[in-house]
């Protein structure tokens, strides 16, 4: 999920440069809300003069590649079936180009399925195999993966490429959905939590989570928990902690999308919520440990980002919260938090225990 988010802005940006291209966009069937509302029928043929699709924006046609199901049984009928089914899509496509954004093997292996032009990736991917697989190695130089992302797509036709807010499609009935939720997004005073993460070395001690939900709770703010599939008892605890005012939210990824459309502010951790809210353009907390907010932190939006001097650059998937993560406590969140909602009032020095 981060990674598309990540990408997006710079398939945006190239999207609204060349509106008559065909774009189309390989990933998992479960990432598709990120790219089309369910039900959409396409983007059309749209011009300089036309506003997107809302319902599909950004791409022409998606292509599914069930790599994690591939990985568990790589041999079996079925991913033989569906490899060879993407295959022969990717060639019936006649691509000029490939541009492999996520810098992985499986995303190289792809691209290299898809053309046999011109396959444009980084110079130093974040899978250093996957360099091999392509024919236009780019050297990027931006901090931010979003901004290593444009130089990319740049390199496709030579264009100066700034970021811009990604297009995300907007689903009717999960509109519908969410304005049942917050029925007046314009004063609303909702926080979204997101307690999970990708592993748990990311993960902030959920009881603080508890503890900042149920300070803001106090104050007469709707707090909204999300979890991701076995995160569910993570929610539940923070719901417990702070009462009537927190509801644990059990929704799709289209859902989600608009619920934080309406949201006044989301702190999270490195994960895939966190990037959505920024993509949306909503306040965020960012809290960070093991991995480098100066590469994967919050981008285009106003933010806090919360990491320890301690913390150092890791990305082995320990299960235990690392040490410097864990130095970061719910008053330095309370106050992160509140110098976003109420900038008027911001303290001009942060906690020393903050990055």
């Amino acid at each position: 999920m981060g990674d598309i988010l990540h990408a997006l802005p710079a398939v945006t940006a190239l999207r609204q440069a060349h509106p008559g291209w065909v774009i189309d966009w390989v990933v998992e069937s479960r990432w598709k809300a990120l790219l089309a509302a369910e039900g959409s029928t396409g983007r059309g043929k749209l011009s300089y003069c036309c506003a997107p699709n809302p319902q599909q924006p950004v791409v022409d046609h998606i292509l599914y590649a069930a790599t994690k199901e591939w990985r568990k049984a790589p041999f079996s009928r079925q991913t033989v079936h569906e490899f060879q089914a993407l295959r022969q899509a990717l060639r019936d496509g006649a691509y000029d180009a490939t541009l492999d954004l996520q810098g992985a093997i499986r995303s190289a292996i792809i691209a290299r399925m898809g053309c046999n032009r011109r396959r444009i990736g980084e110079a130093e991917p974040r899978g250093k195999a996957a360099a091999w697989l392509s024919t236009d190695l780019v050297r990027t130089h931006g901090a931010h993966v979003i901004e290593q992302d444009l130089e990319l797509a740049a390199t496709i036709a030579g264009d100066e490429l700034t970021p811009m807010r990604p297009w995300l499609p907007v689903d009717p009935a999960a509109e519908t959905w969410a304005d049942r939720l917050i029925p007046n997004p314009d004063s609303a005073r909702a926080i979204l939590v997101n307690p999970g993460a990708g592993w748990g070395a990311k993960r902030w001690p959920v009881e603080r989570y508890a503890a900042v939900a149920r300070h803001f709770a106090e104050r007469g703010f709707q707090i909204l928990v999300n979890s991701g599939p076995g995160e569910e008892p993570l929610a539940a605890a923070i719901v417990k902690e702070a009462g009537s005012a927190a509801l644990a939210l059990h929704c799709s990824l289209a859902q989600l999308i608009a619920v934080t459309r309406r949201v006044t502010l989301a702190i999270a951790g490195d994960t895939g919520p966190l990037h959505l809210a920024c993509a949306l353009g909503r306040p965020v907390v960012g809290i960070y440990g093991p991995t480098d907010p100066s590469r994967n932190g919050p981008f285009g939006t106003r933010f806090k980002v919360l990491r320890s001097p301690e913390s150092r650059r890791d990305h082995t998937r320990y299960d235990a919260p690392e040490a410097g993560l864990l130095t970061i406590q719910p008053a330095n969140v309370v106050q992160a938090a509140e110098e976003l909602l109420y900038p008027e009032k911001a303290l001009e020095t942060a906690p020393e225990s903050c990055a």
